[in-house]
């Protein structure tokens, strides 16, 4: 019986463990399957193995990938198309996909790389050599000229930067950007792209800092009068300095703090006497994972995004990529197929 191989996540501090999991004879309706061409590791994924995230065990992680159709029951997607997907597979009928059109928070949500490995199959996290997508998940065309470490995050990172970056005021333009990691070097070049004429960004890592600027981002000096600010840092320390940052009736967008260490230092006399708007983003809706992949199809020869990804570990050596990953030398820590 043919099998995929898995990395299965037990809890923290314990170690990874292969398994082979047995690929479905058939598909039901809408189903897809996917062999993964590569997967990158997400600092969410981080925060699972370490702790600081609470996931349902045994489980595959990893939902950054990029991968080809190996066999489908849904019209339209074809074997051997290449392809990405949306982080999350949704009913579409629910009030928040249907009402509030926010198909990320649909009550019957799954999440590829936070589900239980009891949960279908089995193959619902890109840690592994293949994924079942679910009739609910939205599937995208990925160009062939796109090179896999361009387009594996684009279903995490780069899509939430959309979601945050058609949040902004308008008019906009002075916004900062707190965090230099992947989320906030794609929210600089979406600004950039939009014509914002002044992206500040900031970030305690210095080498990624400097790397903010091929991205559009300018040095900061605590000015303040900002239209807006971008949390993409995950620390909650950052929100008095962007309250203080921001002008009267400007927008705080709430991006990286998906954690619960998270307690804030914020009284509603700071948002209320600045007329403030803060809103959070949470992952993304079907449309901006489209936008992401259009995104990068028109602005691959302006930024360096392929240098923001290591060199790929095999599968097997899923344990050595999460170590290097934890070190920050790399924006993303690919995983490829090989065993």
């Amino acid at each position: 019986m043919p099998t995929a191989t898995v990395q299965v996540f037990t809890g923290p501090d314990k170690p990874l463990r292969r398994r082979d999991l047995a690929l479905p004879d058939r598909l039901e309706p809408g189903e897809v399957l996917v062999a993964l061409d590569l997967a990158t590791i997400c600092g969410s994924d981080l925060h699972t193995l370490s702790g600081l995230r609470q996931e349902p065990t045994p489980l595959v992680l990893g939902h950054e990938a990029v991968g080809r159709v190996t066999a489908s029951e849904r019209p339209g997607i074809a074997p051997g198309e290449r392809v990405s997907w949306s982080i999350a597979d949704s009913c579409g009928q629910c009030s928040p996909c249907a009402a509030h059109f926010l198909p990320e928070k649909c009550d019957r949500l799954f999440k590829y790389g936070h589900a239980a490995l009891a949960d279908g199959s089995g193959l619902n996290g890109c840690y592994a050599t293949h994924l079942l997508l679910r009739p609910g998940t939205h599937i995208a065309p990925v160009a062939d000229q796109l090179a896999d470490a361009l387009v594996a995050p684009a279903n995490c990172a780069l899509a939430t930067a959309i979601n945050a970056c058609a949040l902004l005021p308008v008019p906009c333009e002075r916004v900062l950007v707190q965090g230099a990691g992947l989320l906030g070097l794609y929210t600089c070049a979406l600004l950039s792209e939009r014509g914002v004429a002044e992206i500040y960004c900031i970030d305690f890592d210095q080498q990624r800092l400097a790397r903010a600027a091929e991205f559009g981002a300018l040095p900061y000096d605590a000015q303040t009068g900002f239209d807006a600010v971008v949390e993409v840092a995950g620390n909650a320390a950052l929100v008095p300095a962007g309250i203080a940052a921001l002008r009267p009736g400007g927008f705080y967008i709430f991006v990286g703090m998906v954690h619960p260490d998270t307690h804030l230092q914020l009284t509603g006399e700071q948002v209320i006497r600045k007329c403030l708007t803060i809103r959070g983003v949470h992952n993304y809706s079907p449309r901006h994972l489209d936008e992401a992949l259009a995104f990068l199809a028109q602005t691959a020869e302006r930024y360096p995004y392929a240098a923001l990804v290591s060199d790929p570990f095999p599968l097997a050596e899923l344990e050595r990529a999460v170590a290097l990953a934890e070190t920050r030398r790399h924006f993303r820590v690919a995983i490829g197929p090989q065993l």
